[in-house]
Formats: structure tokens, sequence, C-alpha cells
């Protein structure tokens, strides 16, 4: 999982500085279609797994909450810093996976998973500022941090049902899932072509940067999915958010890199926590 975490922070990196917006997302999914598409094609021809209509019916299902998730990520990028919206939609985003997994799925984790959950939330308000989440001029970001944190730990659960109890074939669910995302916004990004064309003049290698590194990183995620329980891989990718907060105060000059790290301390404990716990 820390290969994932690594791809993960880095392309949300690249998303922040090309500062989000609609076009950008479109921008990006439509280069995923082109950059995987051969992949794909070579899977199916030679592998040929079983890709069955249910399994079709849970990607598109992933691809409405996606598109949930990279607009509020988005928007959340515009009005804030990485260093405060990516942990915060990362460490809620698990915690509730973490939950649903429990009361959707059945899972029991154990004490040692519970624990591990609650310190990574808890050190997610280290990293953030704790009670300066709510000054005035970081609420939007909060609240679209918040929001994407729910999203994250509705896909996890959906997705994570999707490929380890209906065996669902990883890099066919995430393409269907990528093309159903096309679908959803080209009705919208027909009347906008304009945003379109100004994401690929001004970001276009920050969009091929996500197209490429976006999908591989979750990739990693639904293959562990298939034999480990949600409730520990949720929480544990969740290193990237170490990796981001570094990003941000190092790459883009955000500060307040003493008790960031002070947060990162108590978020690597509770990672530890979860590798060593039995489910």
């Amino acid at each position: 999982m820390l290969g994932s975490a690594c791809l993960h922070a880095t392309w949300n990196l690249l998303a922040k500085r090309a500062k989000g917006g609609n076009g950008f997302l479109y921008l990006f999914t439509l280069l995923t279609l082109a950059v995987y598409g051969p992949a794909v094609l070579v899977y199916v021809m030679v592998v040929r797994p079983t890709f069955t209509l249910t399994h079709l019916a849970f990607a598109v299902g992933s691809g409405v909450i996606h598109v949930g998730y990279f607009v509020c990520l988005q928007r959340g990028y515009r009005v804030g810093d990485l260093s405060l919206v990516y942990p915060l939609a990362r460490g809620s985003g698990p915690a509730l996976a973490a939950v649903l997994a429990v009361v959707v799925l059945g899972e029991r984790p154990d004490l040692r998973a519970v624990v591990g959950t609650a310190m990574v939330v808890l050190s997610v308000f280290v990293l953030t500022g704790g009670r300066g989440l709510l000054r005035p001029d970081r609420r939007a970001a909060v609240v679209y941090g918040l929001l994407t944190g729910l999203f994250i730990g509705c896909y996890t659960v959906w997705d994570g049902y999707a490929v380890g109890v209906l065996a669902a074939a990883p890099l066919l669910f995430t393409y269907s899932g990528e093309a159903s995302r096309v679908l959803i916004l080209s009705p919208w990004m027909a009347r906008n072509r304009p945003e379109i064309s100004a994401a690929w003049r001004d970001h276009r290698w920050e969009a091929i940067g996500v197209a490429v590194l976006s999908p591989l990183a979750y990739l990693l995620v639904l293959s562990a999915m298939r034999f480990t329980p949600v409730s520990l891989v949720a929480p544990t990718r969740e290193i990237s958010i170490l990796i981001g907060t570094v990003l941000g105060t190092r790459l883009l000059a955000e500060g307040e890199g003493r008790r960031r790290l002070l947060g990162a301390a108590g978020m690597v404990i509770g990672v530890a926590l979860l590798a060593t716990s039995r489910q």
C-alpha cells in the first residue's frame, strides 16, 4: 500500500497545482481512457476475465460516486491548502469506510484496528490545526474536505464489495468507472468547451500526470481489497497523508511543519497498529 500512497499524494499535488475545475476533471478523465485503453484491450484479449452486468452496474455506480468525490476535491483545492484539504479528506474517509465495512459488510476488526483508526483520525486534526479548522477563512475548505471524505468512505466500501465479494476484475472495473464518469460529465462539458481548452492549454502536463497516476494508485488498492478486508486496507493506505503533508509544507511552502510532523508521527503509529491487527 506504500506505493499506492506515494502515487496518490503525487497526483493530488499535481491537481492542486492545476487549481482544479470541472474542465481539468473532464480532461484528465478523457486522458485516462486514452492512456489505459490499450492495456485494457490486451488484458481482455489475453486473460478473458469474467465481467458481468452486475459488475458493470457497480462500476457505473462507482463512477457516479467518484464524480462527487472529484468535484468536491477540486473545489477544495481552489479554496484551501493541499496540507489542509488533503489530510482532512483522506483522514475522514477511511474512518467512515471502516465503520461502513463493519456495518454493511459485516467485518469485525479487532481492538488494534479500532485504536489504529482512531489515531489516524485524531492525527488528521493535529495535522490540519485542530480548532483552527473553524476559522472563517478555512470553513469552505473544511466543508469540501469533509464532503470529499464522505465520498471516499462510500466508494471504498462500494468498490471493495464489487472486487472483494462480487470478484469484479479491478482493471475492467476501474476502466468502466472512468468511462461512466465521461458519460456523466459530457452533457455538462458540451456546453462549457472553453474550460477544457483552457485546462489543456494551461495544465496539460498536470492532467497527463493525474491521468496516469490516479488510476494506477487505485488499481493497487482494489487489488489489495480482493484478499484484504476493507476495514484494514482503507485506513492503512492513508500513510499518503504524511506524504501529502510533506509535499504541501515543503514544495508549496504551506508552513506549520513542526506541528504537522507531530500529527504525522501519530498517524504512523496508527498505521502500524492497523498493519498488525487481525481481522
